[in-house]
C-alpha cells in the first residue's frame, strides 16, 4: 500500500492527510464547477415533498421489498427481447493495460453533484469507461429528473458510463433507470398489490421529447453504453467488473444469486460492484441471497478469486481490507460521488472482521467530519458555540478513537474544555453518559438535514488502473474548491497484485 503522506512529502499532491488546505478550509476561490450547475435547481432533503416521494423505502421495511419480483419481470423481458443469458458487456477492446473511474451516489443534481464534475474529467480523462454505484437519480429515480442529474453534468465525459441501481432508483419501479441504462419502456406488473400497493409511490410517466432531448448530450459514439440488465459483468482482458442489483433493503434474489454464482466461477480476478456496501461503519451486511447464501460467501471463496468490492449508498469514503485465510480483500465504501455527506466522525474504532484502526482509511477524515458539521449546524441553528475548528476536531476525535490522527495538529494543540466535549457530543462524536445513540441517530436522520451548496463538499470518487501486474484503486477528493479542481487531492491508494490463476 502507498502511504498518501509520504506522497505529499515527495512532492505530490497535497491532500486533507497532509494539511487543512488540501482538505479545502482554506478555500479562497470556489471552483469552475459553480458555472456548470443548472439554474432553478431546488433539490433539498429539506422539503417535505421530497422526503415523501422517497417513502418507498420505509414501506419497504414495513411490508417487505417488492424489488425481487419486479427484477424477474424486467429480467424477463430483457431476455425475451435480447436472448442475452449472461449479461456480458465486452470491453476487451480496451487492452491489457486499462482503467475506469466509479462514483457512488451521485444524483442531487445540484453544487454537491456537480462540484465533482471537474476533477471526474481531468482525473478521468484517459479512462476507458465509468460506473454509477447506487442512487443514480434522487429522490426516486424518475426518467424526467435525468437531464440535470446525469446528461448535462457528464455530457464532457467521453465514454461509456454503466450503473448498478441503488434503493432511490428502485422507487420508481426502476422505470427510469431501464429506460436510460437498457433501453427498456415501463412494463405492467412492477407496482405491487394489496395495502402496501395502496401507499407504494406509483412510476412516473416518462416524457419521451424531454428525455430524448436529455439524452442528446451524450450522444457521440464513443459515449454509447447500453447495458444487458440492471445487473451484469463487464469483462476485461485482465479483470471481471461485476456490478450487482441489491434493491431498496440490500437482497437478491434467487435468480440474479445463480447468475452471480456462475458468473464468479470464471478464473480471472474480479472486483464486485454493489448497490450497498459489505463492510461500512465498523458493520457488517454480508446481503442475502433469496434461498440461502451470501453475497460475501460468493466473495470469500478462493475459487472465485475476488479481490476487492465496492458499495454505495453511504455518502463517503471508507476502505477495510479484510484477510481472508492467505489473501487480503478490500472492501470500499464510495458513496460520496455528489449528494450529501454520510459523517464518517460517528464511526467508531475501527475493529471489525479483524481490520486494525491503523490499516482504515476514511474519506473525509473524522475530524474534517466533525468540525464540518459543527460548522453547518452552529450557522443553521445560530449557535456559535457548536462550531468546532478543524484542529479541535482532531483533538476530540484523537481522543474519541484512541488513534494517532492521520493529519496531526502542530505542536500540542488546542486543549479540549468542557464547551467542546458537549458540542462533540450533541454531533454524535462522544457519547452522553446516559447512553442516548446520537451517533447512530445523526448517521441514519441527521446528515441529510445537513444537505448543504458551499464547499468545502469533501466528494470523492475511485479511479481504478488495471494492468497484467496489479489492480491499483485511488480515491480522489472534490472539495468545491479551486485549488483542489488544479491539483485534486489523492486521499487513498492501494495496489493489488494480480497474479495468474
Amino acid at each position: 500500500m502507498v502511504d498518501v503522506a509520504k506522497i505529499a512529502e515527495r512532492g505530490g499532491r497535497v491532500s486533507s492527510r497532509t494539511s487543512a488546505l488540501g482538505a479545502g478550509w482554506e478555500c479562497d476561490r470556489i471552483g469552475t464547477f459553480a458555472d456548470l450547475v443548472p439554474d432553478g435547481n431546488g433539490f433539498t432533503w429539506l422539503n417535505p415533498r421530497t422526503l415523501w416521494r422517497s417513502r418507498n423505502e420505509v414501506i419497504a421495511q414495513l411490508f417487505g421489498d417488492p424489488s425481487p419480483a419486479a427484477r424477474r419481470r424486467w429480467v424477463a423481458a430483457l431476455r425475451e427481447r435480447d436472448g442475452d443469458g449472461d449479461f456480458r458487456i465486452d470491453r476487451r477492446d480496451l487492452g491489457d493495460t486499462c482503467s475506469f473511474l466509479v462514483l457512488g451516489d451521485t444524483g442531487e443534481g445540484d453544487a454537491s453533484q456537480y462540484a465533482v464534475v471537474p476533477v471526474m474529467l481531468k482525473v478521468g480523462a484517459d479512462t476507458g469507461f465509468a460506473i454509477i454505484a447506487s442512487d443514480v437519480i434522487y429522490p426516486t429515480g424518475s426518467g424526467n429528473d435525468y437531464e440535470d442529474k446525469f446528461f448535462r453534468p457528464y455530457q464532457d465525459y467521453p465514454a461509456p458510463i454503466y450503473a448498478v441501481p441503488g434503493n432511490h432508483d428502485w422507487y420508481d419501479g426502476l422505470g427510469g433507470f431501464m429506460r436510460v441504462f437498457c433501453g427498456m419502456p415501463l412494463i405492467d406488473g412492477i407496482t405491487p398489490g394489496g395495502l402496501r400497493g395502496l401507499l407504494w409511490r406509483k412510476p412516473e410517466r416518462i416524457d419521451e421529447e424531454r428525455l430524448a432531448r436529455a439524452a442528446a448530450r451524450r450522444s457521440r459514439p464513443e459515449q454509447a453504453a447500453r447495458q444487458p440488465g440492471p445487473y451484469w459483468v463487464i469483462e476485461l482482458n485482465r479483470l471481471l467488473v461485476v456490478g450487482i442489483d441489491t434493491g431498496i433493503i440490500n437482497g437478491i434474489d434467487a435468480e440474479q444469486g445463480a447468475w452471480l454464482r456462475r458468473i464468479s466461477a470464471d478464473p480471472r480476478p474480479k472486483v464486485l460492484v454493489t448497490g450497498k456496501p459489505i463492510y461500512v461503519n465498523n458493520e457488517y451486511h454480508p446481503c442475502p441471497i433469496e434461498g440461502g447464501g451470501t453475497v460475501d460467501d460468493i466473495v470469500r471463496d478462493p475459487a472465485h478469486r475476488y479481490v476487492a468490492a465496492i458499495g454505495g449508498d453511504v455518502h463517503n469514503y471508507q476502505r477495510y481490507p479484510v484477510r481472508v485465510g492467505d489473501r487480503v480483500i478490500q472492501y470500499i465504501v464510495s458513496g460520496g460521488g455528489g449528494a450529501f455527506t454520510h459523517a464518517t466522525h460517528t464511526i467508531p474504532r475501527v475493529d471489525v472482521a479483524g481490520v486494525a484502526e491503523d490499516e482504515f482509511r476514511c474519506y473525509p477524515l473524522r475530524g474534517d467530519s466533525l468540525s464540518f458539521y459543527s460548522l453547518l449546524y452552529s450557522r443553521r441553528l445560530r449557535i456559535r458555540s457548536l462550531y468546532l475548528t478543524p484542529e479541535e476536531a482532531v483533538e476530540i476525535m484523537s481522543a474519541a478513537v484512541g488513534n494517532e490522527p492521520p493529519r496531526p495538529n502542530v505542536g500540542d494543540g488546542p486543549r479540549i474544555t468542557r464547551r467542546m466535549r458537549l458540542a462533540a457530543r450533541l454531533l454524535g462524536a462522544l457519547p452522553f453518559p446516559f447512553h442516548l445513540p446520537v451517533g447512530k441517530l445523526f448517521h441514519r436522520y441527521v446528515s441529510e438535514l445537513a444537505d448543504h451548496d458551499t464547499p468545502p463538499f469533501f466528494k470523492s470518487f475511485l479511479h481504478v488502473s488495471v494492468t497484467p501486474a496489479e489492480l491499483r484503486i485511488r480515491c480522489f477528493a472534490a472539495t468545491g474548491c479551486l485549488a483542489q479542481e488544479i491539483d485534486p487531492p489523492l486521499e487513498d491508494e492501494v495496489a493489488i497484485p494480480l497474479a495468474p490463476p
